[in-house]
């Protein structure tokens, strides 16, 4: 595959964060697939913990200054870059001052979860994608890697339906990335918007954990990787029983070549 537009949207990503699964596939796969001829954006939230001046980040001002609403409240969107020299690759941030500035990335210091999860990715989602446009770069795939990254579907697929990035095809990474407890019971208020009506999102409101989340974002995906050995089994047989393009796990092999011929299965299957 070559000449094609992968958007990664990354709930972290080395070197900026520390290595882990998600962390670490989303450092080297951009780079391969840009690599292979194809045009690649790479976003990840710019939380607390990141060194600006370490990491050389700067704002860039012709892309910041939207403001986006949830649940009737104003949230500007910052948007700062970063170039990986020894990559030849630049990663996004997006940057929020309540949501964003915190040394933690998903939990406090006493591993509770942060109770404006929801808006936070919610937040995330809609910053990457007004951003995509704002390049007025229109990908052919987009991949999230990490449940923070889960609410891109969604907003893709129905709050987009009339913008030219709706015809991006989404690919979804699993990974081992449980968090406990559920979002708040005002989710449906902060998901609702001008397209989004309650019946795209009732089997999320009704039951607001990482279960159902992950399921619903399976739901608005069009190709599923299993992207760690261990994924929980009630997903990895939600996402075959939806009859999704899969990508297991034993199938990568370490091989970025394989993501390619997955994204190109994907395309093929929808041109």
């Amino acid at each position: 595959m070559k000449n094609a537009k992968i958007l990664f949207v990354c709930s972290e990503i080395a070197p900026y964060l520390p290595e882990n699964d998600i962390s670490v596939i989303c450092r080297q796969l951009p780079q391969a697939i840009q690599e292979m001829g194809n045009e690649i954006r790479t976003f990840v939230p710019h939380y607390g913990c990141i060194n600006d001046r370490r990491h050389q980040l700067h704002e860039v001002i012709r892309l910041s200054g939207v403001n986006l609403i949830i649940d009737d409240n104003d949230h500007p969107l910052v948007i700062k870059v970063a170039s990986i020299s020894a990559a030849r690759m630049q990663v996004y941030f997006i940057d929020n001052e309540d949501f964003f500035r915190r040394k933690q990335l998903f939990v406090d210091e006493a591993g509770i979860p942060f109770a404006d999860n929801d808006e936070r990715a919610i937040f995330y989602a809609r910053g990457v994608l007004e951003t995509a446009k704002k390049l007025q770069w229109i990908p052919d795939i987009i991949h999230c890697h990490g449940w923070f990254t889960y609410m891109v579907p969604l907003f893709l697929k129905i709050a987009y339906k009339d913008d030219l990035i709706k015809n991006a095809k989404i690919v979804l990474s699993l990974y081992n990335d449980n968090f406990e407890g559920t979002f708040s019971d005002t989710l449906n208020r902060k998901l609702t918007s001008k397209n989004i009506k309650p019946k795209h999102i009732e089997t999320l409101v009704e039951q607001p954990d990482y279960e159902h989340l992950v399921k619903f974002a399976i739901d608005y995906s069009d190709g599923v990787i299993f992207g760690a050995t261990t994924i929980h089994k009630t997903l990895e047989d939600y996402a075959r029983e939806q009859e999704k393009q899969i990508l297991e796990y034993d199938s990568i092999n370490n091989d970025p070549q394989n993501y390619a011929d997955f994204y190109e299965k994907i395309l093929e299957k929808h041109d």
